[in-house]
């Protein structure tokens, strides 16, 4: 009979100490199964250069014994009660800056990859994988490597790729973005119109809102946040209120044209730029509640530095949302404007009715302007009037039209009007 010996060979990998001899590496183990401990400590146990130190059932002792025994290198697994395997490797990390751990899983969860890296573990390696690998990963951990599992390394590396994809293709969307807003402004691809607002008892248009138009398809929301997405946002606005203010000469004297802008716009030093002096005092600046107010001091101030040359500043979309109610108390608007969510069927609901009839006693009260928006129906703009509203809009009175048509509606008998209940 023949006998066949299998003789391994170990590595003998070890710890230098400070006189360059070759030290044991000292390896501590943490698992919350004791039958996954054991065999730990069996496979530690086999290799020559290793030498266990202590094994843990739960992440606080695996954290205890590490303060204790300093070992080179720290198994832990992922998901063991006591505050998991991320939360262990943190604390062993500040407790023993020297000691290299080493994440042990069943999972193959991406995430619990990522998160226990992120943590401060060395390297991954999954239970089940072959001893040689698991041997491996200690040995590279105490050189100061960052071993993965064969099975982890795949998917590791993929996920990296696809996140730097992911963010390459975000900086060209970003790119081509910046460029379609930028070719807007440098080939004045915007154009305006201008929607008539009517004073409600005279039945004499007071004022138009100037609105911007892009390319067919796409709603000027879109364009501006997507511009504010960029950092463009502000570019943009004043643009728009450049492109908006070349036509005030088209609009009858004393009529004002009002703009709408972001709070941040408003805050910036170019707003003074873009109003002319000689159109500041027939300028009003619609602040819109979709943009949070992050310094109210600040935008209080802008708005003072504007209404001193004789401009006029509106809280857009009031009823809305809390936003523009906000505004409102810390701005003290010369204008509130009534959104058009609010003035829709008002005459059939009461409590759109209540709440409109709210503000326009506030209004009342406080010396401010009450502009209801969206007017659609005769019905809304009886109810509106019966309020005490005093000026309106709406595609019921008139559409936004181009500047060199609003002549028209300054020139229109209040008799004609359909504020009067005729058609214009």
């Amino acid at each position: 009979m023949t006998t066949v010996t299998t003789r391994r060979v170990v590595e003998r990998v070890g710890v230098e100490d400070r006189d360059g001899s070759k030290q044991r590496i000292r390896v501590l183990v943490a698992d919350d199964e004791a039958a996954v401990r054991a065999f730990l400590a069996g496979i530690v146990g086999t290799a020559e250069e290793l030498e266990l130190v202590a094994a843990a059932a739960d992440a606080a002792e695996a954290v205890e014994l590490t303060g204790v025994h300093r070992p080179d290198v720290a198994v832990i697994d992922v998901n063991m009660p006591g505050g998991g395997g991320p939360h262990a490797t943190r604390e062993i990390r500040l407790r023993s800056p020297n000691t290299r751990v080493l994440a042990l899983s069943a999972s193959q969860d991406h995430e619990a990859v990522m998160e226990m890296l992120r943590s401060g573990a060395s390297g991954y390696v999954v239970k089940g994988a072959p001893v040689t690998e698991i041997l491996d990963g200690i040995r590279e951990a105490a050189r100061g490597r960052a071993p993965l599992s064969s099975e982890v390394a795949r998917d590791v590396v993929t996920e990296l790729t696809g996140r730097l994809e992911r963010e390459a293709g975000e900086a060209r969307r970003r790119d081509e973005l910046i460029g379609r807003i930028r070719a807007v402004m440098e080939r004045d691809l915007l154009s305006v119109v201008f929607q008539p607002i009517f004073d409600v008892e005279r039945g004499r248009m007071v004022g138009a809102e100037a609105l911007s138009r892009f390319e067919p398809g796409r709603r000027p929301d879109e364009w501006f946040a997507e511009a504010a997405s960029v950092g463009l946002g502000v570019e943009l606005e004043l643009w728009a209120a450049r492109v908006a203010l070349r036509h005030f000469g088209s609009l009858p004297a004393p009529a004002y044209v009002s703009v709408n802008l972001s709070p941040e716009t408003v805050q910036s030093a170019a707003l003074t730029e873009v109003v002319p002096p000689a159109a500041v005092e027939r300028t009003v600046v619609e602040i819109t509640e979709h943009a949070p107010v992050v310094d109210y001091g600040g935008l209080a101030q802008a708005l003072r530095d504007f209404r001193s040359g004789g401009g006029r500043v509106a809280i857009d979309d009031a009823g809305a949302g809390f936003a523009s109610l906000r505004h409102i108390v810390r701005l003290d608007p010369n204008i509130i404007k009534l959104d058009g969510s609010l003035t829709r069927d008002i005459h059939l609901d009461p409590n759109r009715r209540a709440l409109a009839a709210a503000l326009i006693s506030f209004a009342h009260e406080t010396g401010m302007v009450i502009v209801a928006e969206g007017v659609e129906h005769p019905d809304e703009l009886r109810t509106l009037r019966e309020l005490g509203t005093a000026q309106v809009q709406g595609t019921h009175l008139a559409a936004p039209v181009p500047a060199d048509r609003l002549e028209r509606f300054w020139r229109l008998p209040p008799t004609h009007s359909r504020l009067w209940g005729a058609s214009a």
